[in-house]
């Protein structure tokens, strides 16, 4: 199978062949039917290499993570070459966990804690759909997630963590309408004030809800398995804490950026993006929020493979250079108009009236973001031990304010 870096360089040999036709069409040259429509192949296969060279790299870190295993051979061959000091140790597990059984854990002498593991979650070994999965059967010792890409807000977001969830206020000021003057000679200096404002963080509580697990699931498991719901505990958080970062109204909940950003260009139809408003929201954001590499556009997947079909067609023949760009480097975003893109799926999926589909500028600046001590992971061992379950859910205190709405401006479908 390919590396990463070798996809990517598929991807820029087929990116030039595109550009051989853009080239082309540039100078002049007629392009048959055929040509356009090699010319739409070869676009598509660079973004599906782009894809598939994404897919390895975290298919490559993922099988970096975990061990293998050979199934019943290795079981087998590792039990008839146990020592007796290995299967003292297990003996010494099992007493733990009858221990364990009979007396709970507030019974577990000092040494039946050092040797119990009873960390575990109500997903059983016998169905499939709840956990058997898990178990080993051969192959890889790992567990096939399901993935649903969200966003991460915090990445392109001013973030703050503090120890306590005190309210948190900070002052604001707005002064870019003020300019000094030409004092003429013998003139009274002109007294202009500064004008401050305040914005302030709370701390919301999001909870990844609770996640039971088997004391048999624990066993038998061929994962760490603590590590795994821990890990599917902070994906939750991540996803609805990325909601509200997105779009919170900020009414008792954070306000998003989605929000709290004002409108810098709106479409001439509800239906439609053309290249101009592209260029026309860009410069609706001012250039000190442009300058040094900080601003880029967010929006959704879906309104990105609309926008990556929009060409600059001012000549009108149909055939202008796209203005999205790929990216022939693992890790670096593609970019539109010069700017990165970051995909956000809690925006905006359809190019429909009133929609606010595209969010540009700096959000660092325009987005504070507040965290309480980091997540946190309980464990409840004792509420579910008559079932011979564990229950674990992860909580975590945030809050997000747009705390300079020039920073950031939104495309706004008519």
């Amino acid at each position: 199978m390919p590396t990463p870096n070798e996809l990517m360089e598929q991807r820029a040999n087929v990116f030039a062949q595109a550009e051989d036709f853009l080239a082309r069409s540039e100078r002049g040259d007629e392009l048959t039917a055929e040509d356009l429509a090699s010319w739409d192949r070869a676009n598509k296969r660079a973004e599906e290499l782009k894809l598939q060279a994404e897919n390895a790299q975290r298919s490559t870190d993922i099988k970096a993570s975990f061990e293998q295993i050979d199934e019943a051979a290795q079981r087998a061959a590792a039990d008839a070459a146990r020592t007796p000091e290995e299967r003292d140790n297990a003996k010494a597990h099992n007493d733990a966990f009858a221990s364990y059984l009979r007396n709970g854990e507030s019974g577990l002498s000092a040494e039946d804690r050092s040797v119990l593991v009873a960390q575990t979650r109500a997903q059983g070994t016998t169905s499939g759909s709840v956990g058997g999965y898990a178990v080993p059967e051969g192959f890889w010792a790992k567990v096939t997630e399901t993935r649903k890409f969200y966003a991460q807000v915090a990445e392109l977001a001013e973030v703050i963590t503090t120890d306590s969830g005190a309210s948190l206020p900070w002052p604001t000021n707005n002064d870019t309408s003020n300019t000094g003057r030409l004092l003429a000679e013998n003139t009274q200096v002109t007294e202009t004030a500064l004008s401050f404002g305040q914005a302030g963080l709370d701390a919301y509580t999001f909870s990844s809800d609770l996640i039971l697990v088997s004391l048999q699931l624990a066993q038998d498991a061929g994962i760490d398995l603590p590590s795994f719901v821990a890990r599917k505990a902070g994906e939750r958080l991540g996803r609805v804490e990325n909601s509200y970062f997105t779009t919170g109204s900020g009414s008792s909940e954070p306000q998003g950026f989605v929000t709290g950003a004002t409108t810098g260009k709106t479409t001439a139809s509800g239906t439609a993006i053309i290249y101009n408003e592209l260029i026309d929201l860009v410069h609706s954001v001012d250039v000190a929020y442009r300058e040094g590499g900080a601003a880029t556009f967010v929006m959704n997947d879906l309104i990105l493979a609309y926008v990556r079909k929009i060409r600059d067609d001012s000549g009108g023949s149909g055939l202008g250079r796209p203005i999205w760009e790929p990216s022939i480097q693992v890790g670096v975003p593609d970019s539109l108009l010069g700017y990165p893109v970051r995909v956000n799926n809690f925006m905006a999926s359809t190019v429909a009236t009133t929609n606010k589909t595209i969010a540009f500028g700096d959000f660092r600046a325009a987005l504070a973001l507040r965290r309480v001590n980091g997540g946190q992971l309980m464990t409840l061992r004792e509420r579910y031990a008559d079932y011979l379950q564990i229950g674990y859910f992860a909580f975590e205190r945030a809050d997000s304010v747009v705390q300079d709405s020039s920073a950031v401006k939104l495309l706004v479908q008519a």
